[in-house]
């Protein structure tokens, strides 16, 4: 059967199997980048193939080049990239250079999808890359903007916001099965895509480790593979993940398919993916014959159900979409964010006064006018102001409740964070809501957020300054003793 195709915008055809570059980083470790001239062919078989779409990062080593250059006589492809900028503040120049360079790399005027990346939600600098590149989407520069491994909470403020996403990309396999319960939900309902990646788990979901001895570390070639092996630790362990593989085996060797198949194919069929992606170390190894067999079956009841029997086995990967990225355990190639930054900047700044407290200030208007600081820090007690989801001078969030409480939490986990403590110091919570009709949703948004907390906690109706504001959140935190 032919590849089948996925709207993922009017005017965005894209196939609903993409070939990922983030092996040509892999690829170029040494130091060395490959030549594009010589790479950019080992495109041509996936596009002739009907695998028109390819997926990439301003962080895959060359891989935008190596895109541009195949593009340039192969117009007829969609190229799919991403920005992942440091974390810190953000300015609508830095956005603009970004975009700038990508399209520069890709040798196109128009950029099909721009994917952006948040390595943190507590520093609004998230928000504001959003915005700025969805301007320079009004301005042609973009033609739709995506973003990749956000929760389904942040996923929820933006688009309330007004920010126009048609995807998020986030990891979906057998082994990880947080995309199918409220961020399937969400996306469903809102028209976003879910771009599904690690479906065959960087290589682990394949015939080559069925039955094979638990591999140590250092034999780990790629950093897929690395990463990857710390899912399957954190899901049970070796000996669970040979009866997933078992599992698959069965399911594969009865549709007459491979293991890489069964566990593609049931990432595909997963609510709300358009399309999943699959990666490609151009030049070494196509797998374009095994992809296009994705199209000649569907997996059964019987087949589904033997899956989810050896999935319910595995210990759920924790968190929500992206997690992996933001907090431990870090299930990433090194087990922490060391390959990917040095530093997180504070949030906001902090001021110490004469008396030698610590101040932090956000900025936002009403902080100047009623002289107040977001939170102040007195030895190892820190009290957080009624926070509302203003950023600058204007609302987060819309008329949506849940998303004003998770922007007000965002900004208290900044303040926080900028005075040495974080979520999990909050000893007591103060929630205040305009509408007692919005007091499940709010109080929902809050239980997501300091689940396992538990602090003490209040919420009432109140009439808030501003008719915008639906919530207001307080927080009162004892920094632990180290």
């Amino acid at each position: 059967m032919p590849i089948e195709r996925f709207q993922l915008a009017p005017g965005l055809s894209i196939s609903r199997v993409i070939t990922g570059l983030w092996q040509v980083a892999d690829m170029e470790r040494d130091g060395r980048e490959l030549d594009p001239a010589v790479t950019a062919p080992a495109m041509a078989p996936y596009a002739a193939a009907g695998l028109t779409t390819f997926d990439m990062a301003d962080h895959y080593g060359s891989a935008e080049i190596i895109a541009g250059t195949f593009h340039k006589t192969n117009p007829n492809c969609q190229l799919l990239t991403k920005w992942v900028p440091k974390p810190g503040p953000v300015t609508r120049e830095q956005v603009r250079t970004a975009v700038m360079r990508a399209s520069e790399r890709l040798q196109v005027d128009r950029i099909d999808l721009m994917q952006f990346h948040a390595w943190r939600f507590s520093d609004p600098a998230w928000l504001d890359a959003l915005t700025f590149l969805q301007e320079l989407k009004g301005e042609g520069l973009i033609s739709r903007l995506g973003v990749t491994n956000f929760d389904t909470a942040h996923l929820h403020v933006a688009v309330r916001t007004g920010i126009e996403l048609v995807s998020n990309q986030v990891c979906v396999s057998l082994l990880d099965r947080r995309a199918a319960g409220r961020m399937a939900e969400f996306c469903g309902s809102n028209g976003i895509a879910i771009l599904a990646y690690g479906t065959v788990a960087g290589g682990f979901l394949t015939e080559r480790w069925l039955g094979a001895p638990e591999p140590a570390e250092s034999d780990l070639a790629t950093w897929s593979l690395m990463k990857y092996k710390r899912f399957i630790d954190v899901a049970g362990g070796w000996a669970v993940f040979q009866q997933l593989l078992a599992a698959a085996d069965g399911v594969a060797r009865r549709l007459g398919v491979s293991i890489a198949n069964v566990a593609t194919r049931y990432a595909l069929e997963q609510p709300a993916v358009g399309a999943v992606i699959v990666g490609a170390r151009l030049g070494q190894r196509a797998h374009v014959d095994e992809t296009a067999k994705l199209f000649d079956f569907a997996l059964d009841a019987r087949s589904r159900a033997e899956l989810d029997d050896a999935m319910n086995r595995l210990h759920a990967i924790p968190g929500d979409c992206g997690d992996e990225y933001r907090r431990a355990p870090f299930l990433t190639a090194s087990g922490d964010l060391s390959h990917h930054l040095r530093e997180f900047p504070s949030p906001y700044p902090v001021r110490l006064d004469e008396r030698g407290r610590r101040r932090a200030v956000s900025g936002t208007v009403w902080e100047d006018l009623a002289g107040f600081s977001r939170a102040v820090r007195v030895g190892n007690r820190i009290v957080v102001s009624g926070t509302t989801a203003t950023h600058g001078n204007w609302c987060v969030g819309g008329k949506d409740a849940a998303a004003q409480a998770h922007f007000a939490m965002d900004k208290i986990e900044g303040a926080l964070e900028s005075l040495g403590s974080s979520l999990g110091d909050v000893v007591r919570t103060r929630v205040f809501v305009k509408r007692m009709s919005d007091w499940e949703a709010v109080a929902r948004a809050h239980g997501e957020r300091f689940a396992g907390i538990q602090p003490a906690n209040t919420l009432v109706q109140a009439d808030l300054v501003g008719d915008e504001y639906l919530v207001e959140i307080e927080a009162d935190a004892e920094v632990s003793e180290q």
